[in-house]
Parts: structure tokens; sequence; C-alpha cells
């Protein structure tokens, strides 16, 4: 069982581009599980299509390629080749036909594996958000395909840098008070026993989950 990831990250942003070094990203060479959790609480901050945005990570499930749900579990293709790649980069692909989804590579380049961004919690560019997706409070970021319209992923950012503008993860720890509660995965028919799905308690931007995936929930911290 796997605690929160303690890395220390100095970013700076302002008017320059978005920039980290590559070893600010080191906690997410480690397992999925342990990259999904390191990364609730960490901030992305965007400055995608010239508008300055940030949200905090609040929902993640971690994927790997001995995970019968996970996309690199057939092995290499070319639609899944960045999970495959170096830890920190962008797997985005389209969810019926007209959704993206983001995830976040993990692991040892080779082994398949990453975290998918389930939900985020605004903090910066909330207007802009809002002028992408026409929804208010937490209907704007819920939700793995709505984090995507709200702050303008598409496949055009297919294998970015996360230590690179126009896209930027940086670490932050979870604030005083917060928990992990893990739980099963939703949305998916195979393998849906394993608690891979991670969350912080009681953030109000968490997707919403049938009860049956609620009932089953455990608290890691």
């Amino acid at each position: 069982m796997c605690g929160k990831i303690m890395v220390i990250v100095f970013f700076e942003g302002g008017g320059q581009s978005l920039q980290l070094a590559r070893s600010d990203l080191a906690f997410l060479e480690g397992s999925a599980d342990e990259a999904a959790q390191g990364l609730l609480g960490c901030v992305l901050s965007s400055d995608i299509g010239g508008f300055h945005t940030s949200v905090r990570i609040v929902e993640t499930e971690a994927y790997d390629q001995d995970d019968p749900a996970s996309h690199a579990f057939h092995g290499l293709s070319r639609r899944n080749r960045a999970l495959f790649g170096p830890a920190g980069h962008a797997y985005i692909y389209v969810s019926h036909g007209i959704y993206h989804c983001c995830n976040i590579t993990a692991g040892v380049e080779g082994y398949g594996a990453g975290a998918l961004i389930r939900a985020v919690e605004p903090i910066d560019g909330i207007d802009v958000l809002q002028s992408r997706r026409a929804k208010n409070a937490v209907e704007l970021t819920n939700g793995p395909a709505k984090l995507c319209q709200a702050l303008g992923i598409d496949m055009s950012l297919y294998g970015h840098d996360f230590t690179s503008s126009p896209l930027v993860l940086r670490y932050a720890a979870l604030r005083r008070g917060e928990r992990i509660v893990r739980t099963p995965r939703v949305g998916i028919t195979k393998a849906t026993e394993r608690l891979r799905r991670f969350v912080i308690a009681n953030n109000p931007y968490v997707s919403k989950a049938p009860r049956s995936i609620r009932n089953r929930s455990e608290f890691l911290l």
C-alpha cells in the first residue's frame, strides 16, 4: 500500500513559457498506482490557446499492460505508443468518437503504464474554462472528458512532455486534513474488482460514481 509521494518542486510561471526540469516528475517513474496516487493534489498549468488556466488534480485511475482494462494490455500499437514511452508524457485518446481523455504516462520506458486524469478542481482562469464548456460549478471539470474540453486538451497534445509549455504538471502535496480513498474504476467492463481509482475524499469536483463503486471504497491515507 503506497502513500503520498513527497517531492518538492519549485515553479515559476508569469509571462514566460511554463517549464520544469525532468527531475521534478521523478515520482511518476514508479508503478501506475504510485503515480496515480502521487498525482492527487498536483497542479496542471496551461497556456493552451494563449489563455492561462490552472487546475488541481483530485481524481485518477491507474492502468498498466498487465491490466485487462488497459489500452496497453494487448501490447504496443500506433494508438497507444505514448503509454510505452517515458514517464510524464500525455497519452490522449478519443472516447465514443468525440470525447478526449488525458492520461499521464508512468513507470519505466518500454512498459505500458499511466494514470487517467478523471477530475480536477479549477484554480485560475475559471472564466476561460467556462467559455470552453459553458458549465458552472462542479459540472465544469468533474469528469475526464469534461476537464479536457475545459482545458482545451485534444489530440494535438498526444505525447506532450508535461515539463514544457503549453501544459505543465507540477507537484503539490495534499492539503492539511485531506485523505486519499481508493475504489474500483468507473465505466470499465474488465478487471472491475481492482481498486485502482484514487480520489481526494469529499472533494466536490470528484466525478459521480455508482453506489456499487462507492460502497467498495477504502481509505489509503
